[in-house]
C-alpha cells in the first residue's frame, strides 16, 4: 500500500464516516438538532471535497496506484451508503430510493471487479453519466443532511428529495450503460 497524500485523503474520507453519522447521535444537550444538521452536512461536504482532491493530486503528482484505484471507489460507496441509511432512519429519504442507489453501487462494483479479472476493465470505466449521477447524489445527500432552511423561501428538504430522485434515475441509467458495455462478456459472445 503506497503511503502518499492521495491515499491518506482517501483513508481520511473513510474515517470521517463515523464522525458524520455520530454527530446525529450526540445528545441535544451537546448540540442542538440544527447544529447537528449543519455539522453533519459540512463533514459530508468536506469528505466529498477530499474525493475530488485525492484523484486530482494522484494524477497531478503521478501517484496513481492499484491500491488507490481500489480504495477510492470503496470509500465513496461506504460514505454514500452510510449517509443514505442515516437519512432513511432520520425520515429524510425514502428507503426505496436508497435501496436503488446502494444496490446499483454494489452491482457495478462487482461488475467492475469481474471485468478487471477478465482484463477488460476499460469497458466499464467511469462514464460521464456516472459523474453526473455522483454530483446529483452528493448534492442531494448534502441538502438532506443539512435539512435546515438557511435561506428563506428555499426548502432544502424538498430540493434534496428531488435531487435524490434524479440521482436514482441517473443511477439506473448509468447501470444500464455499464451493463450494456459489459454485455459481450456477460452474454458469453466475447469468448467465442
Amino acid at each position: 500500500m503506497p503511503l502518499n497524500l492521495p491515499n491518506l485523503l482517501t483513508w481520511a474520507r473513510i474515517l470521517m464516516i463515523p464522525l458524520i453519522l455520530g454527530v446525529y447521535y450526540f445528545p441535544d444537550s451537546w448540540m442542538t438538532p440544527a447544529h447537528k444538521n449543519i455539522a453533519g452536512a459540512l463533514l459530508f461536504m468536506l469528505a466529498g471535497i477530499t474525493d475530488w482532491f485525492d484523484g486530482y493530486l494522484a494524477r497531478k503528482w503521478n501517484q496513481l496506484s492499484a491500491f488507490g484505484a481500489f480504495l477510492d471507489p470503496v470509500a465513496d460507496k461506504l460514505m454514500v451508503a452510510a449517509a443514505l441509511i442515516l437519512l432513511v432512519q432520520l425520515g429524510r429519504a425514502d428507503a426505496w430510493l436508497a435501496a436503488i442507489i446502494i444496490g446499483r453501487e454494489i452491482t457495478i462494483s462487482a461488475l467492475r471487479e469481474w471485468m478487471a479479472q477478465l482484463g477488460n476493465s476499460k469497458s466499464v470505466a467511469v462514464s460521464f453519466v456516472g459523474k453526473v449521477k455522483t454530483a446529483a447524489q452528493m448534492t442531494a445527500i448534502t441538502m438532506l443532511l443539512l435539512h435546515e432552511n438557511l435561506i428563506p423561501g428555499i426548502d432544502l428538504q424538498q430540493i434534496g428529495s428531488l435531487c435524490l430522485f434524479v440521482a436514482a434515475l441517473l443511477t439506473l441509467w448509468s447501470m444500464g450503460y455499464y451493463l450494456r458495455m459489459a454485455w459481450p462478456q456477460l452474454s458469453g459472445r466475447e469468448s467465442r
